[in-house]
């Protein structure tokens, strides 16, 4: 069926916006199980009929025509959430989670989805980029805004030892590799006293341009969380590397790397070294999970090996998976499906990762391109195609 483009792109993304925004709202402030289900029963009515209706096909079409407007929508609605919410701590907390875990989710995006490098060990790049946190602010004097740019270099460099490995594997037989990395480095911090060993280590607050994160603040009299500071912190990490995995996507490095996850065969008759662009998306990825990480460590104030387990591998990779593979939109809704319904479900809490588990598995079935599959690359417009 096709879409009809909307009259008025930006009031369609506007409205979209605040229908969400409300939701979520709504959502967050839920108590009972009661309204829960009645908010997830009205999510699915609405969706269908958004469908049916061809309303859902006009925002993603204004989306692809005002990308940037989009952003700026989507940013909006979550700093209304974080004003909505400003003395709550959970929903705030909950804020940070998701948008943390979807700039790891952008690593792995860039990763599985661009190159086809497949990463398992997901949740060890993010306590990498934890644990370097920990040690540098604690022991050492480099500003915090630094230690996190240190820490994200720091999983790039402590990822790069699975390079070869990696390239010399394909399929399943990479994914073991990772795997076995995450099991590695999940017994080394247990075992190591130096890193606090299972008990784990105390992670200092954030001090931005001298100003403790973990003070919180007044406004208008009303006394804000400390947690306020870390989701605009949160936010804007996570604003700023999907701007760049954007970026990449539609230059010619993502085209390349496109050709690399395509055919390896062709990519090699073209001349593309596959070796070179497979070890960029790694490093970066693994870059990317550990920023989220030391971000998330100060939010946390402590890290523990149990944190970091193939458990929380395999739920960034869900992320993934349920978003779309490839596609760097997806990430936002699948994180909050993910990380927040099983908050808002009390009886499933003591099975979430068996509700994890049955997510993918529904995904793979019924939708195995996710919930917002990423669209061909188009190289010509419709009209110069004409």
């Amino acid at each position: 069926m096709t879409t009809s483009q909307p009259r008025n792109p930006t009031l369609v993304l506007a409205l979209a916006s605040i229908a969400l925004t409300v939701y979520m709202w709504l959502f967050l402030h839920a108590e009972s199980q009661a309204a829960v289900g009645a908010l997830l029963a009205l999510a699915a009515i609405a969706i269908a009929l958004a469908r049916k209706t061809g309303i859902a096909g006009q925002i993603g079409t204004a989306g692809a025509l005002r990308p940037g407007q989009a952003n700026l929508w989507a940013a909006g609605s979550v700093l209304a959430l974080i004003a909505l919410f400003y003395d709550q701590h959970f929903a705030l907390l909950m804020i940070c989670a998701v948008l943390l875990y979807t700039t790891a989710g952008l690593g792995l995006t860039l990763q599985f989805g661009f190159s086809g490098v497949a990463n398992f060990a997901g949740a060890a790049f993010f306590g990498i980029g934890a644990y370097a946190t920990a040690v540098l602010a604690t022991h050492t004097g480099i500003p915090h805004l630094l230690i996190v740019v240190i820490s994200g270099a720091i999983a790039a460099v402590i990822g790069s030892v699975l390079i070869a490995p990696v390239l010399r594997t394909r399929g399943h037989y990479a994914a073991l590799v990772t795997i076995a990395f995450g099991i590695l480095f999940k017994t080394f911090i247990e075992v190591n006293d130096v890193l606090g060993g299972p008990q784990g280590l105390q992670v200092p607050g954030m001090t931005l341009f001298g100003y403790a994160l973990n003070d919180g603040f007044t406004v208008f009299g009303h006394e804000a969380s400390f947690y306020v500071s870390y989701a605009l912190l949160s936010l804007v990490v996570c604003g700023g590397i999907f701007l760049l995995v954007k970026a990449l996507e539609r230059s010619w490095v993502g085209l390349a790397m496109d050709v690399v996850r395509t055919d390896e065969t062709a990519a090699a008759t073209f001349g593309l070294h596959i070796a070179r662009w497979k070890v960029i998306a790694f490093m970066m990825g693994n870059c990317f999970a550990g920023i989220a990480g030391s971000v998330y460590g100060m939010l946390t104030g402590f890290v523990a090996p149990n944190n970091f387990t193939f458990a929380d591998s395999l739920l960034m990779l869900s992320i993934v998976i349920l978003g779309g593979l490839g596609n760097a939109v997806g990430l936002l809704p699948a994180a909050v499906i993910v990380l927040v319904l099983p908050e808002k479900l009390q009886f499933i809490q003591e099975y979430r990762f068996l509700f994890y588990a049955a997510l993918v598995i529904a995904i793979l079935l019924f939708r195995p391109d996710g919930l917002l599959p990423r669209k061909t690359r188009l190289f010509f417009s419709q009209e110069a195609a004409r």
